[in-house]
């Protein structure tokens, strides 16, 4: 004699569900999402980051310390980029990636669009796109098992709630954007010390005669690490006449 089997209850059937979907989300990582769109731009938004139109306004950003340059070095490069400029928070962002990457693969990290104002947008971009702003960079994607190795990097920065990352496909590329506030505090309790990564604007000083790094620091409430990272200065020395950012 056949026994009938019951049909799964709703409750039994919400019990697989929810126990397969850490799986299922594990498997669309880097996807990119509306809501994901949604994250970046809410972001931008509420820290009332500026979406910069033209090329004007980006130098005149530029100018007004702003933005700070994203310049190559051993651990990575800049291909084919018309703006290389970024919030401080970014620059902070590619330099420790591109470290990491280069010590993993072997090779220079590749930078493929850094901040691009709302002219200069491609026509398959999203009109919420956070380029204009400064906190997104493009990657370059790379194969095997530096493919690989930047994926599970990036998932797990993600995971943390410090960026919002996305493999495209047209062209292959990874789009990150940085979400600086977090990002800071992240940074600090990897390292330690304190980040300057703010997206407050800083501001132009120019230096007198008999000024040095460690006055203008006290003077400004800030520290001659923070000054030497916001102008990417290597030692102490400054000159009278010279213009250096300062924070507000």
């Amino acid at each position: 004699m056949r026994i009938p089997t019951s049909s799964p209850s709703l409750a039994s059937l919400t019990a697989l569900l929810l126990a397969l979907l850490p799986g299922v989300l594990a498997a669309q990582s880097l996807r990119g999402s509306p809501a994901s769109v949604d994250r970046m731009y809410d972001y931008a938004s509420s820290h009332e980051l500026h979406f910069y139109e033209t090329s004007t306004g980006v130098k005149n950003a530029v100018d007004e310390g702003h933005f700070v340059r994203l310049s190559g070095n051993k651990d990575f490069q800049l291909h084919d980029v018309s703006f290389p400029y970024v919030l401080p928070a970014t620059r902070t962002f590619v330099h420790r990636l591109a470290a990491e990457y280069h010590s993993a693969c072997g090779k220079p990290l590749i930078v493929t669009s850094a901040v691009r104002p709302e002219a200069w947008q491609p026509p398959n971009s999203t009109p919420e796109s956070v380029h204009p702003t400064g906190i997104a960079i493009d990657l370059h994607k790379p194969r095997g098992r530096c493919l690989t190795w930047l994926r599970g990097v990036l998932k797990s920065l993600e995971d943390t709630g410090v960026i919002e990352a996305t493999e495209e496909h047209y062209p292959p590329h990874f789009h990150v954007a940085v979400y600086s506030v977090p990002y800071k505090r992240y940074v600090e309790r990897q390292t330690g010390n304190e980040v300057m990564v703010a997206d407050g604007s800083p501001k132009q000083y120019e230096i007198r005669k008999g000024d040095s790094l460690w006055s203008i620091a006290h003077r400004y409430g800030t520290s001659v690490e923070k000054l030497q990272q916001l102008n990417d200065l290597d030692g102490s020395t400054i000159m009278a006449g010279q213009t250096i950012m300062v924070p507000r």
